[in-house]
């Protein structure tokens, strides 16, 4: 029989998978920031910096402070301590290295030309020889950045890339090469995967990709909880056609249990494992880019808010601001925050704030201290507040 689930108790699953409600460190060491990213799957890379790089905010808001250095060095460290690599998983991410396996699927795919942007495909087959050419050029003189090469009309466009620069993300993406290091401007050098990626890691036997995108489906469930057919194709981006069978087949094992929630119109599975606390106990700011509220159905099936980053839209046309940060209090998103880091005047600057129609009366005090403790986290000496304070 299936299941039914009340829509607060699959909050409460969704929260407690994702590792919200447990008791954060008082000091956080790199094992529990391990911890936290073997839970998630990956951590989510956007290079915009307004407040910080969304790859430094999940742990934070699972963890409360801690120091971004220990990130960095399990993803761009010393490489005998590396614990963390670059690839394509939900968009660009930073992902355990025991998952790589689980990716030379798409790895195979891109370097055929069956996967990747239209424009990276024509270096799979008519253009191949030139990105040959780049590829030896970093076996033969060492890391290299696209700025390095210089190579190719530049284009317009959101990244403005040119040819090199084309040439080596389907290399990238077709598992050639990868990510040596970040530059102090976050430019991406690459290097040989085999000369970046450990031995030990290389040697695991690849697995068949119907077994791979299985072992992904589960990733993605265990980390959910709770989740539908959309939310677990979406985790590492698979298609309909590379998901249905794995989740099928999970449903069969019973790894994955069919579950009923009022309001989701959708298939719905719980994963065997999912913890069903009785209640959460959180405060967090959210990245725009958390894998709790990055598939915004998702999100509005949770928690009942319509989100959308608005950073694309002209400004007299948004709704909650530029950069907006959804403040999550126990098992309610309360609160929406339009945040900056203004680092020249080492102060946060609290542009705009908006509470949830049924945000509790002590939210607003609860917000502040976590506005304060972020500042704190990011070296910063103050909390500005506009005056733009409402109520939806």
């Amino acid at each position: 029989m299936t299941e039914s689930l009340n829509p607060a108790l699959a909050r409460r699953i969704a929260l407690a998978a994702q590792g919200f409600g447990e008791a954060m460190p008082s000091i956080v060491r790199a094992n529990h920031l391990r911890r936290t990213i073997a839970r998630l799957g990956l951590h989510q890379i956007d290079s915009v910096n307004v407040l910080t790089r969304a790859h430094y905010l999940p742990a934070y808001s699972r963890l409360g402070v801690y120091d971004p250095r220990l990130l960095e060095a399990d993803a761009w460290g010393p490489l005998r301590s590396r614990r963390l690599f670059e690839y394509w998983a939900h968009e660009a991410s930073l992902i355990p290295l025991p998952l790589q396996p689980l990716l030379r699927w798409r790895q195979a795919m891109a370097d055929a030309g069956e996967t990747g942007w239209k424009g990276l495909r024509i270096f799979a087959r008519d253009r191949r020889a030139d990105a040959i050419s780049i590829l030896e050029r970093i076996r033969n003189d060492g890391p290299l950045a696209a700025s390095d090469i210089e190579s190719g009309k530049r284009r317009a466009g959101w990244w403005e890339w040119g040819d090199s620069k084309m040439a080596l993300e389907w290399l990238f993406w077709s598992g050639h090469i990868t990510t040596a290091t970040r530059r102090a401007s976050f430019e991406r050098v690459y290097d040989l995967t085999e000369r970046v990626l450990p031995q030990t890691i290389l040697a695991l036997p690849t697995p068949e990709p119907a077994a791979a995108r299985r072992q992904l489906i589960e990733h993605s469930a265990r980390a959910l909880g709770v989740a539908t057919a959309k939310d677990l194709r979406d985790y590492f981006r698979l298609s309909p056609t590379e998901a249905h069978p794995a989740i099928a087949q999970l449903v069969e094992e019973g790894v994955l249990q069919p579950v009923k929630i009022d309001g989701w119109n959708q298939s719905t599975w719980l994963h065997r494992e999912a913890r069903r606390p009785r209640r959460i106990r959180h405060a967090a700011l959210l990245a725009p880019f958390d894998p709790l509220i990055w598939e915004r159905d998702r999100a509005e099936r949770l928690f009942g808010i319509r989100y959308r980053i608005e950073i694309y839209v002209p400004a007299p046309l948004r709704t909650y601001g530029y950069y907006v940060l959804p403040f999550l209090l126990d098992e309610q998103i309360v609160a929406r925050v339009d945040l900056k880091a203004d680092r020249k005047a080492k102060a946060l600057l609290v542009q705009q704030k908006t509470f949830e129609s049924d945000a509790p009366a002590h939210a607003g005090e609860e917000l502040d201290e976590a506005l304060r403790s972020m500042a704190r986290w990011l070296g910063l000496d103050r909390v500005i507040f506009g005056d733009a304070v409402r109520g939806v």
